[in-house]
């Protein structure tokens, strides 16, 4: 299984840096085995049966970039500090420009928020800030700004806009540094609808990393390690979830995070149990799927193990031709753009 196998051309005018207004009218791809037609999210009310039941990643994004200053006698330089995971020493972090940052050195970020870097390897840095608690997280959102993804970012700034498109409706547990997309094109309309139509709703957590962007670089697929990221299965949502199943109701992810936590959680034989822990599942064509009937996503990049997922669940021919679809009808791809509902042949 080569990383050519996953790659195809992408014309830059398709890759979204706004989101559709309203939330709800971003078009969506429905891809029924061999059928595709072209709806809006909106539509959900109208595909979706009573008994399914969608599962929701409720992780909040922290606007996780900072911009600081770092001193050095009477020199000042500027720091780019974009967070990506809490651990026992401190907050590791990415910096531009690594290299002209020191350990022990102090970043500050305004009057409120500094830090101490503790620690530096050759990707990252640790960062140990003065605030804790409620009054870092006031700090943050003071001085922070939402991680836009690099193709996103390349192009513009976030602005205080992005801090509620960038943010799912039902977001709760902060924790994420990039947010579960597909789950942005719901507001509480829509929600409202779907409950009142029979569908049911499942929350789990998953604090997305800034891995989701990494490209795999291995010519051979199958050897790339997947990042880690932090997830909770509680024992109501797998036993929500089970009980779906059981009564003939499909099983409908939103998002490939909330996918892969609960295909972590599973067991061989389909039975979802609670869980709370690092998850490093990477699903590529070949693998089974435990409990997902169905994944509603958006559309993802060349070369990606988001891409490898799809093709894993809809097949590699099937899914090429999606992606052919979507890309000659002008779908618009990534965090800001378009869904799609993904919905294997063979499934009920």
């Amino acid at each position: 299984m080569k990383l050519a196998d996953f790659d195809f051309y992408l014309p830059e005018a398709l890759i979204a840096t706004r989101p559709a207004r309203p939330r709800t009218s971003a078009r969506l791809l429905l891809a029924e085995g061999d059928r595709i037609s072209d709806r809006r999210v909106s539509d959900l009310v109208d595909i979706l049966r009573p008994g399914d039941r969608l599962v929701l990643n409720n992780t909040l994004v922290i606007p996780a970039r900072l911009f600081g200053l770092r001193q050095r006698g009477d020199a000042v330089a500027k720091v780019e500090i974009t967070l990506l995971e809490q651990g026992p020493r401190g907050w590791r972090a990415l910096a531009k420009p690594l290299r002209k940052v020191n350990v022990d050195e102090v970043i500050r970020f305004s009057e409120q928020l500094f830090a101490n870097v503790v620690a530096k390897s050759e990707t990252d840095l640790t960062l140990a800030f003065n605030q804790a608690g409620e009054a870092f997280d006031a700090a943050l959102a003071d001085a922070g700004v939402m991680p836009l993804p690099p193709y996103i970012a390349a192009k513009r700034a976030a602005d205080d806009q992005d801090r509620t498109d960038y943010q799912t409706v039902f977001a709760r547990h902060a924790g994420a540094v990039a947010a579960p997309t597909a789950s942005l094109h719901f507001d509480e309309a829509l929600l409202q609808e779907l409950v009142a139509k029979g569908v049911t709703f499942t929350e789990v957590t998953l604090h997305v990393g800034a891995g989701t962007f990494l490209p795999v670089k291995l010519e051979d697929v199958t050897t790339h390690k997947m990042h880690t990221e932090w997830g909770r299965v509680s024992a109501a949502a797998a036993e929500e979830i089970n009980a779906t199943k059981l009564a003939g109701g499909r099983v409908i992810p939103v998002g490939t995070t909330a996918l892969r936590l609960i295909e972590s959680a599973a067991s061989p034989d389909g039975t979802l149990h609670p869980r709370e822990g690092e998850t490093d599942i990477f699903i590529y064509p070949g693998y089974r799927f435990r409990v997902t009937d169905a994944l509603m996503t958006n559309f993802h990049l060349p070369k990606s193990t988001l891409v490898m997922l799809v093709a894993a669940l809809m097949g590699e021919t099937r899914i090429k031709a999606i992606y052919d679809h979507a890309i000659h009808t002008g779908y618009r791809f990534f965090s800001y753009g378009d869904s799609s509902l993904l919905i294997p042949e063979g499934r009920p």
